[in-house]
């Protein structure tokens, strides 16, 4: 049984963690930059489910794989910053996307969704991260422990999508202001793209 305390304990917590960038604050923040306002949504949601995914996973244990084979942390490592990767390629290729009517002009809003999804599902530095965070606020052998750490997972989950849509709000509203500038967009375009590199990068440092 979760004690109220705790929970406070946990909230306070996750609060630090929402509001401290992070890749996937960056994720987010870049393709509402390159691509507009319903990109940037769609992102948030893509993300946010594959942390729902990642806490599944640690209830039911599968993400211990990831914490206790080295093969398993490497192939899903270099899966995920190859992704990233050639995301970040292909943004760089993009001429001038903002300069269109539509804000998702070049692509599906699913594929924009399972991209963000994508990022996060293939990223086992976050499997590791429930592993070590949930389990703090869990009793150690508790009958309801899956439950409790499904009901955690929501809550961190709830919050920081709610965060990210505050961020897009607030980086579309810039957005619209520099809207008229043509090179400015052909700019941010480029930059989104190695920013996209740059987290694939930076994935493959990760170790166990």
């Amino acid at each position: 049984m979760l004690q109220a305390h705790e929970f406070w304990l946990f909230f306070s917590a996750s609060f630090l963690l929402w509001i401290t960038p992070g890749p996937d604050t960056v994720y987010i923040l870049a393709r509402t930059l390159s691509q507009g306002r319903v990109a940037g949504l769609l992102s948030v949601f893509g993300v946010s489910t594959g942390i729902l995914a990642h806490t599944l996973f640690a209830a039911i244990g599968l993400s211990a794989l990831l914490a206790t084979s080295a093969l398993a942390f490497t192939a899903v490592k270099v899966i995920g910053a190859g992704y990233l990767i050639y995301l970040g390629v292909q943004a760089c290729r993009r001429q001038n996307e903002l300069a269109t009517s539509s804000e998702t002009a070049t692509q599906k809003r699913s594929q924009l969704f399972y991209q963000g999804f994508l990022t996060n599902l293939l990223n086992p530095k976050i499997a590791i991260f429930f592993l070590a965070f949930l389990p703090q606020f869990v009793a150690s052998g508790a009958n309801n422990s899956a439950t409790v750490f499904l009901f955690l997972g929501g809550v961190f989950v709830l919050g920081g999508t709610l965060w990210c849509l505050f961020l897009v709000a607030f980086t579309a509203s810039f957005l619209n202001a520099a809207r008229s500038d043509s090179r400015l967009f052909e700019v941010i375009s480029k930059v989104t793209g190695l920013v996209y590199i740059g987290l694939g990068l930076n994935l493959l440092r990760a170790k166990l």
